[in-house]
């Protein structure tokens, strides 16, 4: 590929412009195309898709193609792709995220929203994410893989897939899979304590979380040592919902025609 023809990408995350993931990733993707960087200037962590529109957005230049932004991941990409960049990238891609997504956090996790918010925008969106190890977290293979993905969902643009979430074990994941969300079940979720003063304060996201059982799921691909590469849609619609309520029209409308009536004397 000639520099002339070079894919422009642009990569977000939700742990900040100075997180290690994000320097990681950017460097592998030189290979692939002309990286611009436009990242939340501190950690935006579980803000999911909020965007800011209350405030002015503020967006620093820390060196070429790098901006560091005072909103959210979904901020900065819309930022870019609306306004502060100078081309249109053909790709989003976000992370390395410092700690998983999988299964129902994909609906938390600013790094999934990230490139959501790019597909949303008609641009191809990537997310990664990496298991946390015990021990110092290299974020350098999953970068690899991050690149590897990228070229094949830049090559294969035509495809209906358009957004999908990338999960990569620590240390030299053993291949890939393409997986579905698993489901995530909470033994605890809020913990409540008290302050010096008396006042209640809660804690949130606390508790081991246990997963449903399923060989196909994200889970239990990276936790065999596997890449789980999961295909989401934009659509959020439940369709089998959607036709078994087929009837709650008649009936609304029967409901309604019974109160116009009015009391009977």
């Amino acid at each position: 590929m000639t520099k002339a023809t070079r894919a422009v990408i642009l990569v977000c995350n939700d742990d900040g412009i100075h997180a290690p993931g994000i320097a990681a990733l950017a460097t592998a993707l030189e290979a692939e195309g002309e990286v611009w960087v436009v990242a939340p200037d501190r950690e935006r962590s579980a803000v999911g898709h909020a965007l800011t529109l209350h405030r002015p957005l503020t967006a620093d230049q820390l060196g070429p193609r790098r901006f560091a932004v005072n909103g959210t991941p979904s901020d900065c990409v819309n930022l870019a792709l609306l306004g502060l960049l100078p081309v249109r990238p053909q790709i989003v891609v976000a992370g390395v995220n410092a700690g998983s997504n999988l299964g129902d956090d994909v609906t938390y996790s600013g790094t999934v929203s990230a490139a959501l918010e790019g597909a949303l925008l008609g641009v191809p969106g990537l997310a990664v994410s990496l298991i946390q190890p015990t021990g110092p977290a290299s974020y350098r293979p999953a970068a690899r893989v991050a690149a590897r993905l990228t070229r094949l969902l830049l090559r294969d643009q035509d495809r209906e897939a358009t957004l999908l979430n990338v999960n990569v074990p620590p240390g030299q994941p053993r291949g890939v899979r393409l997986t579905r969300l698993g489901r995530r079940l909470y033994s605890e979720k809020v913990v409540e304590r008290q302050d010096p003063r008396g006042r209640r304060y809660f804690w949130i996201g606390v508790g081991p979380p246990a997963w449903e059982a399923g060989e196909d799921t994200d889970y239990a691909a990276v936790h065999s040592g596997y890449v789980s590469v999961t295909p989401l849609m934009l659509d959020l619609t439940d369709y089998p919902g959607l036709r078994g309520l087929k009837d709650w029209e008649a009936e609304y409308r029967r409901q309604s025609r019974g109160r116009g009536r009015g009391p009977r004397r």
